[in-house]
């Protein structure tokens, strides 16, 4: 395997982030909120320098990077952002351009090790590693790329190699924001640090698996970018499949990202292909009239599938897998439903739900267990559902933004928050067969589930829907 998962031991930490795209939409929405939550937390104090085409200064910066905190952190400290402020610089300038680079080598002139972020299109990523590369800026530096790496494994594997002869792989690291999101590594953590999960994780217990990324908002001002990713590559490929690693990887050997790095290869190496078959692919009625969207564009906002692990732990438990924009609700979900007892006791087998455990990965996020009681009421003889479980924010306090750990990783070098390579390899290799598919997705009105034929995807009684919220249903 070409990715070695270095520990954080191995890696050096950054005296300096240069951060290109600092004035793009990632940036404003997600990348300057989180750089003000590592300040207020005294885990970011070096300096950040933006890269970006236009007309700007560091003072204009410093007021959209003030804008933008404000509209996602209500609570804003002046202090606080006074210290990023003093910390942000931007060098403007073309990416094709050379003086741009030479530019940027005055400004982290002193600096030591340096962190190259890329918050730019995909299609520049070889572009600026190769401009960095001549301007000699790729010596103690490492260069960290946003998703999507690639559009499929031969153009992923082309990127790699292009990346390679800028940065080796010590020094290159791939994001996956689901990575940095704190719900995600406590399925892990559920998972392994507690005995009483870890004996049912396995084929004997788990009837299946559903994964949903549901959001009820649809594309919005992002159609021109959209409509050339689509929901399986957008959001499926990468995000969906990092949780399903998460979910259905064997313990690791020890609590490294090398080591975390290679089970989730193992799993995903044992995941079938998906197959057009057992696949589902959705476009919302309306889709078709967003600025930017081809009039005659097949591309899907919904995408559902069953997948199958042949190992010894999965073999036969039917994990699927959903995704769609202008759902009826926004959740990303886990929900396992295990095995019914194999006698039924109490009333009508038919008619006894299953026991749920579900994961809440994203809102309001936390874990619950869907259990069977019974309710003390005259006349009452099934047993009723009774949910217990823990909303992570009540208990645990704030969560962390996944643009904070991602770009706290980023500064220090930690590995553990970034894609492995060889799964992003697996990733492609898993859904290569429903890419680009001949027929036309199918129409969907917003504010449902999507198709009524993923309700018929094989092997799948019902989907469990998400509420808005995990508990709603408690009052």
């Amino acid at each position: 395997m070409s990715d070695t998962l270095l520990g954080p031991d191995d890696l050096e930490t950054a005296d300096a982030l240069v951060l290109f795209g600092i004035t793009g939409d990632l940036a404003k929405k997600m990348l300057l909120p989180a750089l003000y939550r590592l300040t207020e937390d005294d885990r970011l104090t070096v300096p950040v320098i933006g890269v970006a085409a236009g007309d700007w200064d560091d003072e204009a910066l410093r007021r959209h990077a003030r804008e933008a905190v404000a509209a996602a952190v209500p609570d804003l400290d002046e202090e606080v952002f006074a210290r990023l402020a003093a910390n942000l610089s931007i060098v403007t300038g073309d990416f094709t351009d050379k003086a741009t680079f030479e530019r940027l080598r005055e400004a982290v002139a002193g600096h030591g090790f340096v962190t190259h972020y890329l918050a730019i299109p995909p299609s520049l990523f070889t572009t600026v590693a190769r401009a960095l590369a001549a301007a000699g800026l790729n010596r103690d530096a490492r260069l960290v790329v946003e998703k999507p790496f690639g559009h499929d494994l031969d153009s992923a594997r082309k990127l790699q190699e292009e990346l390679n002869t800028c940065f080796d792989d010590h020094h290159l690291l791939r994001v996956d924001h689901f990575l940095g999101n704190a719900a995600v590594e406590s399925l892990m953590v559920a998972r392994f640090a507690n005995t009483l999960l870890a004996p049912i994780w396995h084929r004997a217990y788990v009837d299946n698996v559903q994964i949903t990324l549901a959001e009820d908002f649809d594309v919005a001002d992002r159609g021109s970018f959209y409509d050339a990713v689509g929901c399986l590559r957008d959001v499926v490929q990468n995000h969906l499949l990092q949780v399903l690693a998460f979910l259905a990887m064997d313990p690791p050997s020890a609590s490294n990202a090398r080591a975390q790095g290679l089970e989730k290869w193992r799993v995903l190496h044992a995941a079938r292909t998906m197959e057009p078959a057992a696949t589902v692919r959705g476009q919302y009625e309306g889709y078709l009239g967003v600025e930017g969207v081809k009039p005659d564009s097949t591309t899907e906002t919904y995408f559902a599938t069953r997948l199958f692990i042949d190992n010894w732990r999965w073999a036969g438990v039917p994990f699927h897998l959903r995704s769609g924009k202008a759902l009826a609700v926004t959740a990303t979900e886990v929900i396992v439903q295990l095995r019914t007892p194999p006698l039924e006791l109490f009333g009508d087998a038919t008619e006894t739900p299953p026991n749920l455990i579900r994961f809440r990965i994203d809102g309001d996020t936390g874990i619950r267990a869907d259990l069977m009681l019974r309710k003390p009421e005259e006349g009452v003889e099934r047993p009723v559902t009774v949910p217990i479980g823990v909303d992570f924010a009540k208990v645990l306090g704030r969560q962390e933004l996944p643009y904070e750990n991602i770009l706290r990783g980023a500064v220090v070098g930690d590995p553990e928050t970034f894609a492995f390579f060889p799964t992003i390899l697996e990733c492609w290799r898993i859904v290569g067969p429903v890419l680009d598919p001949a027929e036309p997705p199918l129409p969907y009105a917003p504010g449902t589930w999507g198709p009524e034929a993923a309700d018929r995807l094989p092997d799948l009684t019902h989907w469990h829907q998400p509420g808005r919220r995990l508990f709603e249903d408690l009052g």
